[in-house]
């Protein structure tokens, strides 16, 4: 299964103009078409699953060019979007490079300060007989101090709240195709009733003209 998109609104916006200009319900219809993309891995098997939607609205020939289409603008929305991120990571990754050296500039400042606090306390204790117990746990409390979660609890945590949001696209997704279906068989419904109230029409005006012929 293809990762999903967190955030596909240029493409969205562009999708739902496509399906008002070919007068399909954006509303139920975009979300469903949106989640094939983000699902399907090959562009076969998202054309096939496109057409199987749209198939209800358009004719043979229109469907395909429509599904390559949306494919097409899917593809290079996506690059565009990979070539940001990119970007995006690249910056972090210079800020990220630049706390590093920051954090090893206090580490390396503070290690003078232990060492410069130890040779104060030797040489207190030459004369005073002082003990480095109660700076043994000052230090220790300096080490624990603002670490509310240990590190697995962190991880923990951490992974919690991914699994969570997946879960939340995969029914959000869920959700969608069960919408579209219904509104599908509904629309297809009310087309053959349409179908049957248009031919039942021209029976009787048929009818209606046959008389006309035999009264004259």
């Amino acid at each position: 299964m293809a990762a999903p998109v967190s955030d596909a609104g240029e493409f969205e916006s562009w999708l739902n103009g496509r399906l008002d200009s070919l007068e399909v319900d954006r509303e139920v219809y975009g979300a469903y078409i949106l989640g094939v993309l983000q699902e399907e891995e090959s562009d076969e098997e998202k054309e096939d699953a496109l057409q199987g939607i749209l198939s209800a609205f358009l004719d043979e020939e229109s469907v395909e060019d429509v599904c390559k289409q949306i494919i097409k603008q899917w593809t290079d929305w996506r690059d565009t979007s990979a070539d940001k991120r990119d970007a995006g990571d690249a910056e972090v990754q210079a800020i990220a490079s630049m706390i590093e050296k920051q954090a090893q500039i206090v580490v390396q400042h503070k290690k003078v300060s232990e060492e410069s606090k130890k040779g104060k306390e030797a040489l207190l204790a030459q004369y005073a007989n002082v003990t480095d117990d109660e700076h043994e746990d000052e230090d220790d409390e300096e080490t624990t101090s603002g670490n509310n979660f240990p590190a697995p609890e962190k991880s923990l945590f951490k992974n919690t709240n991914v699994e969570e949001v997946l879960n939340r696209q995969k029914q959000k997704r869920d959700q969608a195709r069960d919408d579209a279906q219904k509104k599908k068989e509904g629309d297809k419904m009310q087309r053959e009733k349409d179908k049957l109230s248009k031919q039942d029409r021209k029976e009787k005006e048929k009818k209606r003209t046959q008389k006309g012929e035999r009264k004259r």
